[in-house]
């Protein structure tokens, strides 16, 4: 079995990825948290 480097094989350098998510505000799990809570809210009303 091969084993293969994740920078490698795809040619994305996951440190640039980080640093760039790092940079661009909010995390995909924080998006997902606010519109379920945006939901709930519009559903009390």
């Amino acid at each position: 079995m091969a084993n293969f480097s994740t920078k490698k094989y795809s040619n994305t350098n996951s440190d640039d990825v980080k640093r760039a998510n790092a940079k661009s505000g909010l995390s995909y799990n924080e998006v997902k948290n606010l519109l379920a809570l945006e939901n709930l809210n519009k559903e009390q009303k």
